[in-house]
This record gives C-alpha cells, sequence and structure tokens, in this order.
C-alpha cells in the first residue's frame, strides 16, 4: 500500500472532477473455480485499489460528490471466517489506514443508492467487467438488466482515465520493480531451456519466479515454440532443435503494478542464420520506435514506424517487392504484424482497459482503424509526460493467414508468395520492453534485459 495521505489525495482529485452524485466503486468478489469455497486466484480491482488500497474480498466505496463524504462498504468478519482464514483488522481499522472515517454495512448499500436516485441524484459507476458486478448494479439500483453497461457514467470513466494515465514517481518506482522481477522471469526461462524438454516445465520457472518476486502473473503466461500465434497458451510442445521459443510475460508486484516483457530465443545454443536475419528486423523495429518516443507523437506514428522498418527488412529479404511507404499506408505488413505496436501499462496490464480502449488509446479526430493490425492498436494518440507504456513490435508467419490472402490474390504485386513457403513452421519473433514518457523523451522502466543477438545466445551457453 502506499501512504494514507495518497489515497486521500487521489480521491480528492477525483471529487474535484466529478462536482454532484454519488461515486460508486464495486471491489471484487471470490469466484468459486469448480465450486464454492474452491476459489480461483483473487484479484481486487484496479481502481477500487487505486483510489482505496484495500485488497479484500466483497467490498465496496461510495464518495458522495456534493459533500466529500466517504464510505468504505463492507461487513466484520463472522468467527466462522476468523477461524479458516485468521483473525482480520476490523472494517473500520482497514478504511482508517487509507483516509475514510465513516463505514456502511452491505445491507445499507442498496437503500443508500435507491434513495439517492429517488432524490434525482445521480449514481455513477464504471463499466462492470464481471457478470457479477452488472447483477450487483441491478439489484443495488433497480435498473433494468439490460440497460446497466450502457448507463456507466462517461464523466467517471474520463475522470479516472485523467488519473490514472500519468504515473507518479512512486508509481514508477512500483513498476521498475515489476519490470525487475519480469526480466529475471525471462532470464530464468532462457537458461532453462533445453532440447527435449516441455514448454510446460520452463513455464512452471517463470511462474515460480513470478511468485519469488513477492506477487504474482500480471497475466497468463504466454511460452511457445509456435510464436506465430499471438496468444498461445498452450504449453505441450516439446523443444526440438531449430526452434524458436517466444515468451511473452510478466510480473504483477504486491501492490499490483505490471511488467509485460517479450523476448524471443532458440532452442538450440545460437540463432540460425534465417532466425537471425528475421530477429534482428524485429529488433530494428523495436529500438527505431524507442528512439521516437517523445511528448507530442502520435503512437499511431510509433506503429507506423515498425511497419516500415518490418517492410524494409523483408523487402531486402526478397520476400517483399514494391514501394515501401505505399505497402505500409494499404496495410501490407499487417500480413507479418497483425497487432498494435503496444498498449497504456499501469496497475493493469492492458491499463484500464475495462473502462473502455477507445476513451484511453484514442481522442475525438483520432478514430480506430479497421485495417488488420491497426484496429488492434490499443493506443494511438499523443503521447505525454507520465503515459507508461509498451513497445512490442513483431513479425510472424501464420501458415493460415498467408494461405488466405494468397487464395485472394491480395497484395499479389508486393508479396513473394512462393517464397514465404519455406517460412512455414518459423513461428514467430516479438521483442517488447516497457517505458514512461518524460518531459524531453523516454526512459526504460527497470533495468535493462538482454535482446541483441550476442546477449541472447550469450546466455543461451
Amino acid at each position: 500500500m502506499f501512504s494514507t495521505n495518497t489515497y486521500a489525495s487521489r480521491r480528492n482529485i477525483l471529487k474535484s472532477q466529478i462536482p454532484n452524485g454519488l461515486l460508486l466503486f464495486l471491489g471484487n468478489e471470490e469466484s468459486g473455480m469448480n465450486y464454492t469455497d474452491n476459489t480461483y486466484h483473487f484479484r481486487q480491482d484496479s481502481t477500487f485499489l487505486y483510489y482505496f488500497g484495500l485488497d479484500k474480498v466483497g467490498l465496496a466505496a461510495i464518495i458522495d460528490a456534493d459533500s466529500g463524504e466517504e464510505w468504505i462498504v463492507g461487513d466484520e468478519i463472522t468467527m466462522d471466517e476468523v477461524i479458516w482464514a485468521g483473525p482480520q483488522p476490523t472494517l473500520q481499522e482497514q478504511a482508517g489506514r487509507v483516509g475514510v472515517a465513516k463505514t456502511l454495512p452491505k445491507s445499507a448499500l442498496e437503500a443508500t443508492l435507491k434513495g439517492a436516485l429517488s432524490a434525482g441524484r445521480a449514481v455513477h459507476f464504471l463499466p462492470p467487467y464481471r457478470p457479477e458486478h452488472t447483477l450487483k448494479l441491478h439489484h443495488l439500483t433497480g435498473w433494468p438488466l439490460a440497460e446497466i453497461p450502457q448507463k456507466a457514467s462517461l464523466a467517471f470513466i474520463m475522470a479516472v482515465i485523467n488519473q490514472r494515465s500519468y504515473k507518479t514517481d512512486h508509481e514508477i518506482i512500483e513498476m521498475d520493480k515489476a519490470v525487475n522481477i519480469s526480466g529475471q522471469m525471462h532470464l530464468n526461462a532462457i537458461r532453462a531451456t533445453r532440447i527435449g524438454k516441455y514448454e510446460y516445465e520452463v513455464v512452471g520457472t517463470v511462474h515460480g519466479t513470478a511468485r519469488s518476486g513477492g506477487g504474482d502473473l500480471a497475466y497468463p503466461i504466454i511460452l511457445s515454440v509456435d510464436g506465430q500465434t499471438l496468444h498461445n497458451h498452450y504449453h505441450g510442445n516439446r523443444l526440438e532443435s531449430g526452434r524458436l521459443v517466444l515468451g511473452d510475460f510478466g510480473a504483477e508486484t504486491a501492490t499490483y503494478y505490471a511488467g509485460d516483457i517479450t523476448r524471443t530465443w532458440p532452442v538450440d545454443k545460437t540463432f540460425t542464420e534465417k532466425q537471425k536475419e528475421i530477429y534482428q528486423i524485429v529488433l530494428d523495429a523495436n529500438m527505431n520506435v524507442i528512439n521516437a518516443l517523445r511528448p507530442g507523437v502520435k503512437y499511431l506514428d510509433c506503429h507506423l514506424i515498425s511497419w516500415r522498418t518490418v517492410t524494409e527488412g523483408l523487402k531486402n529479404l526478397g520476400l517483399l517487392e514494391g514501394d515501401v511507404d505505399e505497402m505500409v499506408a494499404l496495410g501490407v505488413p499487417a500480413l507479418f504484424m497483425p497487432h498494435g505496436v503496444g498498449h497504456m501499462i499501469g496497475m493493469d496490464v492492458h491499463d484500464m482497459e475495462n473502462l473502455g480502449e477507445n476513451y484511453i488509446g484514442y481522442r475525438e479526430g483520432l478514430e480506430r482503424s479497421n485495417l488488420l493490425g491497426l484496429k488492434s492498436l490499443r493506443l494511438a494518440k499523443e503521447l505525454e509526460a507520465g503515459f507508461a507504456l509498451t513497445i512490442e513490435p513483431g513479425t510472424y508467419f501464420i501458415p493460415e493467414l498467408i494461405q488466405l490472402w494468397e487464395s485472394q490474390g491480395k497484395f499479389k504485386e508486393f508479396i513473394k508468395y512462393d517464397k514465404l513457403k519455406s517460412y512455414f513452421g518459423f513461428g514467430g519473433v516479438r521483442i517488447e520492453d516497457n517505458y514512461v514518457i518524460t518531459a524531453d523523451g523516454a526512459r526504460l522502466i527497470g533495468e535493462p534485459i538482454p535482446k541483441t543477438i550476442a546477449e541472447i545466445e550469450g546466455l543461451r551457453c
């Protein structure tokens, strides 16, 4: 947790942005994995943590924007809960730790909200991303279930985004920790890779490293020799000579700040020449985007830098032909990089994505493209000091997509489809780092993690 004053200050800023009504914050509940008492790992709602800091099950909070009053909503634990989970601070003690003077039992929440609504007051809430939140809001307000998502408060959404988008020095310290643990996860994974092992054996090393850092995973581990599948959570492949391993995983600290790092390495001790060629193209794209980071630069333009670098590199290898600028404008490089070059990161690995991607990454006058690749770009607007983000270009050879485009005759004047067939089975390469935008540029979050060909091969010896 941060200091009491940190949470109180955050809430005071929020109050100044929304002049009237009640602000409702729903914390998360536990969710049964295969029966009620055998639960999934509990993860508190990030916005609740940001303003109230309490990592406890079954809490909510209210801020009265008119009077400035604040309440933590919850119930005291029972003796049965003490027996199974141990003694806990009282609700009043927990509230006091984050500067909230008042508490309210859960049984009073419905009457409080419906009373406000009947008096003509606004009840502001954020978009529900769990089904139980939608059901709770239906019960607490009496609004029809189907209308709940549309009743989320835009004013509340934008006020939260306007605060959480700009990382403070204290937050960056936590993100440095997250990335440093993430870096160790990758170093351990690269060193643990051996011909004949299974992916799940390396995954075990990765998860153990995250847990030993005091937190857990920031998101499910992606580790696969089939790196052309962008979010590959299958870990049953045997590691064989001649393959690449793509590992995309990061740690979440005990304070719930995330790291998001990707590295690609050979199963063998060294890269093949073909692997080196593709790897260097992606590394060049990674560095070209990093060198462009500064306030005022549109991240959309950074994505186009990565696409242009990949296109130039593949053209030099004889896999593409034609004018590079024309190919980028038409979306030809989406065949090899069908995802965005990065996204915001913070307490969520895709920071605040539950509030709405377009609210976070776009603005009026800057609309999301429908082109493959660009439609998946989560951050496109101008960068500002305090933004924390990922830089993750890649190059992939997806046989199914290549065959589809070839059958459609798509971009046949640019793409050498006959030469791409020798890359079926290659997999993919992605290289990802985390940066924070500064007043005059950007700085790496955490310590540098090996990523040049020589550095990666040095870890494989």
